[in-house]
């Protein structure tokens, strides 16, 4: 079996990562989250709330439970952090209709989180619209304390940035072993989150999409395990 780190490590050793954003210092997490000490939020990218019942919508069945999946994973991370914002960074739901197919017991859990943390909605290309059902405030973006928060990234040279959209991933192969996961990639200006939402794939960090955001210049990645949250050598990484 591939391993990740070495045996000796205690389970909890790498559930986290220091990360670095422009001088900013944030916590990134094995779940795909990534908290921001210094403003007691928690900054969460693609949950894809509702794709289940939009799929099954056009005759393709998933089992119908990733809204209740995705909101009591991130229920316990905010709690684990004791987060007291909640930045969602744009596809939260997988479409704009996405608040009338979702049930009231998924609708409730959602309020209660609210009702204990500041909620703020950045629309996406598939939530470009977010019903007034679903709490919170709605905006294209937001910076705080000169960071931009927002869905999509901007291109090159664009510093000062945490994005989501592009569902990083990274393959690695070693001892024989091929190994893909969803990842953090960043270069110390800006950070890519990974995808929270249950039903979401990945995009290889080494597919063209990335190269004018970190080519030439380097990155980083910080690869979800099952156990952890793992640095990951670039030589390391394969295409698909």
């Amino acid at each position: 079996m591939l391993q990740l780190k070495p045996d000796r490590l205690g389970l909890n050793d790498f559930q986290q990562q220091n990360v670095s954003v422009c001088g900013k210092s944030f916590v990134a997490d094995m779940s795909g989250a990534l908290f921001w000490p210094a403003e007691k939020a928690l900054i969460v990218a693609d949950l894809h709330l509702e794709k289940g019942s939009s799929f099954a919508k056009g005759g393709q069945f998933l089992p119908p439970y990733d809204t209740r999946e995705t909101l009591s994973q991130l229920a316990g991370v905010i709690d684990r952090f004791g987060a007291e914002t909640v930045i969602a960074l744009g596809d939260s739901f997988h479409d704009s209709a996405a608040a009338e197919r979702m049930n009231d017991k998924d609708l409730n859990a959602l309020r209660t989180m609210q009702e204990a943390c500041e909620w703020i909605w950045v629309v996406g290309n598939h939530d470009p619209d977010i019903s007034e059902r679903l709490g919170g405030y709605v905006v294209s973006k937001i910076s705080v304390g000169g960071i931009t928060l927002r869905h999509e990234p901007e291109g090159a040279w664009t510093t000062h940035e945490i994005a989501g959209h592009l569902h990083p991933a990274a393959k690695i192969s070693r001892d024989g072993f091929k190994l893909r996961r969803p990842c953090f990639i960043g270069n110390g200006l800006r950070l890519i989150l990974p995808a929270f939402g249950s039903y979401t794939g990945g995009l290889n960090v080494l597919d063209e999409a990335f190269d004018p955001l970190f080519g030439g210049e380097g990155f980083a990645i910080w690869m979800l395990g099952q156990e952890g949250l793992y640095p990951i050598a670039t030589r390391l990484l394969r295409e698909d």
